[in-house]
């Protein structure tokens, strides 16, 4: 749970004076810890030199932030691949199988800067690029010209897998971009099943191993979806996760991801 839902939280409750104090520790804690950021030192997530407290990024330089790979061509409206030439079409496997998805897309590539941006916001606690991250899937929306959406839907994670890492890092995404286009975040789907890291397996066995991971919720039904998530590789889990948006009666199902790999 980040800090801003732990403080909303208690105020949907009868105000106690325990809790009027227990409210104020969370705020100076928070506000502690914003204020260690900057005063002590700290390193950039892609150069790794020190960092100054202004011209930053969250945990970037503004030079690094500044080079992270765009995806600046066209792309597969089914995947987000990469593509030469000068009009949106569909890559040769998608052509033969393509996604439940209206489009996907993808704001850079996973790959430099980036790479390493992603790694420290998924699996090093920088959970404040945030913000940051969902500014970028906000530019990639608003160059497509499409924000005709009922809800923005995160990727869900298993509560084990959750409660290990400390957050799931596409639901953070997903609040972030809710709070700039103004689209309720909403969690329609759920993780049923606990496989393996889809980053972890082959390509050859990533469909079987989502395939029947996720379960939507009826609210699903009727409502254009826009879903969410950090990373997109085979495009496995974004095809799962659309085909049970589908199944529960979704009007239409689009994706969005801050990076794209090869």
């Amino acid at each position: 749970m980040r800090w801003s839902d732990s403080i909303e939280a208690p105020f949907r409750q009868p105000i106690t004076l325990p809790r009027v104090e227990s409210i104020l520790a969370g705020a100076l804690s928070f506000l502690g810890r914003e204020a260690a950021r900057i005063v002590l030192p700290s390193w950039c997530a892609v150069c790794e030199r020190e960092l100054p407290w202004r011209g930053r990024t969250a945990s970037c330089c503004a030079s690094c932030w500044s080079a992270l790979p765009k995806i600046a061509g066209v792309k597969c409206d089914s995947c987000a691949l990469p593509l030469a030439g000068e009009s949106a079409v569909r890559c040769i496997e998608c052509q033969l199988d393509p996604a439940p998805l209206s489009w996907c897309d993808a704001w850079g590539h996973y790959a430099g800067g980036l790479e390493k941006v992603l790694h420290a916001f998924k699996f090093g606690k920088h959970d404040f690029l945030d913000h940051p991250l969902a500014a970028l899937l906000d530019d990639t929306l608003r160059a497509r010209g499409d924000l005709a959406f009922d809800a923005v839907v995160p990727v869900p994670m298993s509560r084990r897998k959750e409660r290990r890492r400390g957050y799931n890092q596409a639901e953070l995404l997903a609040r972030a971009l809710s709070d700039r286009i103004g689209i309720r975040c909403d969690m329609l789907l759920a993780k049923t099943a606990d496989g393996p890291t889809q980053s972890l397996l082959p390509r050859e066995r990533r469909a079987a191993n989502v395939r029947h991971a996720f379960r939507a919720t009826r609210d699903a039904a009727g409502k254009e979806i826009l879903l969410i998530d950090d990373i997109c590789t085979t495009g496995e889990t974004l095809r799962a996760c659309a085909k049970e948006l589908v199944r529960a009666g979704a009007a239409r199902v689009c994706a969005i991801t801050v990076a794209k790999a090869s």
